[in-house]
């Protein structure tokens, strides 16, 4: 049967709009290690689910020669798809046309899928790969980048965002990303910053790389601005698709089950001897948080950023969970700038996304210095402390060693509606430690003692063993139940069942004022 010439023509603007910015500079893609925006999605969603949207756009611009450059999907691919058979949309930048440069067009068709996320709820995942604002557009793409903002800040808290940065995103281009929920980059062949190497060289007289500046190593190490880092596009968008996993599609479901052989009321004798009995000596939380969860498996969160805390996604029983913990083997758990920042993000997506909270607390206190201090740990401590508050989702926490001063109210204590408090046997729970306390307690006792040293020593002594323990705390009810560490899984899920079904509210307000 003859096929018409109007069902021609479409096959033939379709295989013009699949063919990108054309062999040749999808060839130039792959010889810089990269992926086009298609192989991408395809990567990336489920086989055969991707239905693509505004596939023959082009752009509206006629001056400086574009309206000779008229290129079907004007640089971006958008669409819908599923993963693991849930519902996703996704945008893909195309460096191949135009440079992934944002137009007006090429903007209106991103707003367009993030609006759909929007309206039913599901995920949104920005694939980004783009030289930056269409200089010839001049406003029009400024506009473009602002129309995108606002999208992302409605939907925050309400479907989960989610960035890979899989080539350059700079100047204005980097605040889309900055405003979802997680970002993951790829070494060596992707870039974020706000002004590049030669104009900083120009204005500060400072010299740097691409990757000093702006590359995945630095963005999860130094800056936190990345929350994973990976070796390959491939991994990459692995990535995206396990993340997924622990999350709902929108802020009215609940996460995804996932089937466990795993025993609920499966116990560990390793555990009762995990925390070292010298309280100085570091041991890694990691281990203690991996031997309790689902077939050991723990998905870390910034990994490489903030090392004194530990972020990251689990299962119990099944069911996800978000779980914070200070790190020993890191700057003795001490919560510092970073880590306060670091905690207090996660803890409101958690928050937001009905994902339950575990926090695992063994910190000395707030990290002391001048650095510190003029760094505001003020404030930006204030924002661990408002997050977990705030947060309505099920709370429990362990304290394995150590809770000193203010750091024991803001790690999930009691008085902050944590709703499950438990505490191991080696539990210290007090305004400060042992050896700080008896200093400022019996400072004129010890100058005028005939051995200051025996003296200190004694009533370090007699500090620990009234206060280096759990169970003052649990006489006055802010811990629940000592427990043995054995038994740390059995009894995180019977109290992740009990509050299955909790209920809890914020007073009626338009939002808080977030210590920012």
């Amino acid at each position: 049967m003859a096929i018409s010439r109007k069902i021609e023509v479409l096959r033939e603007k379709i295989k013009l709009a699949e063919e990108g910015g054309g062999k040749e500079r999808i060839e130039r893609q792959h010889k810089a290690g990269k992926l086009t925006a298609r192989e991408r999605i395809n990567l990336l969603l489920d086989p055969g689910t991707f239905e693509e949207m505004d596939k023959l756009v082009v752009h509206h611009c006629y001056d400086f020669g574009m309206e000779k450059r008229r290129i079907y999907g004007d640089g971006v691919v958008t669409g819908y798809g599923r993963i693991d058979g849930r519902l996703v949309f996704v945008f893909a930048q195309d460096f191949t046309v135009f440079g992934g440069s944002l137009s007006g067009a090429n903007a209106a068709k991103i707003c367009k899928i993030m609006d759909l996320a929007m309206k039913v709820g599901a995920p949104i995942i920005g694939l980004n790969d783009s030289g930056g604002a269409r200089i010839q557009e001049g406003v029009a793409s400024l506009g473009g980048y602002a129309d995108i903002f606002l999208r992302n800040v409605l939907a925050s808290g309400v479907i989960p965002q989610i960035s890979a940065i899989l080539g350059p995103c700079a100047g204005g281009a980097v605040y889309s990303p900055a405003l979802t929920d997680f970002i993951i980059m790829t070494r060596e062949t992707s870039h974020m910053f706000i002004t590049g190497p030669e104009v900083i060289e120009a204005v500060t007289h400072e010299k740097v790389t691409m990757e000093e500046l702006g590359g995945a190593d630095t963005h999860n190490s130094i800056s936190g601005v990345a929350h994973f880092a990976a070796n390959s596009e491939e991994e990459a968008l692995g990535i995206i698709r396990e993340l997924l996993s622990f999350i709902p599609s929108n802020n009215l479901e609940d996460p995804p089950q996932k089937e466990t052989s795993d025993p609920w009321d499966r116990t560990s004798d390793e555990l009762n001897d995990f925390v070292p009995e010298d309280p100085d000596q570091p041991y890694d939380i990691r281990r203690i948080i991996k031997e309790v969860l689902d077939d050991h498996y723990f998905f870390e969160v910034q990994p490489d950023f903030a090392r004194n805390i530990v972020i990251g996604f689990g299962r119990l029983d099944g069911k996800a969970v978000g779980i914070v913990a200070n790190q020993p083997e890191h700057l003795a758990g001490a919560l510092d700038i970073d880590a306060s920042v670091k905690g207090a993000r996660f803890v409101r997506f958690c928050d937001a996304f009905n994902i339950p909270l575990i926090t695992f607390e063994d910190v000395p206190g707030f990290l002391p210095g001048v650095a510190q201090e003029h760094g505001g740990i003020i404030r930006h401590g204030a924002k661990l402390l408002y997050a977990f508050a705030e947060a309505t989702v099920p709370k429990i926490t362990v304290i394995t060693r150590k809770a000193y001063g203010g750091a024991y109210c803001v790690m999930a204590s009691k008085h902050i509606r944590a709703d499950i408090n438990y505490a191991y046997p080696t539990a210290e729970i007090a305004v400060m430690g042992p050896e700080g306390a008896v200093k400022i307690i019996y400072q004129r006792e010890i100058a005028a003692s005939a051995n200051p040293d025996e003296f200190r020593r004694l009533k370090i002594a007699e500090f620990r063993e009234k206060f280096a323990n759990p169970y003052i705390a649990c006489e006055k009810g802010y811990i629940d139940e000592v427990i043995e560490p054995r038994f740390t899984r059995p009894k995180l899920i019977a109290a992740l069942r009990m509050l299955e079904n909790k209920k809890d509210k914020n007073p009626p307000k338009k939002h808080g004022n977030i210590p920012l």
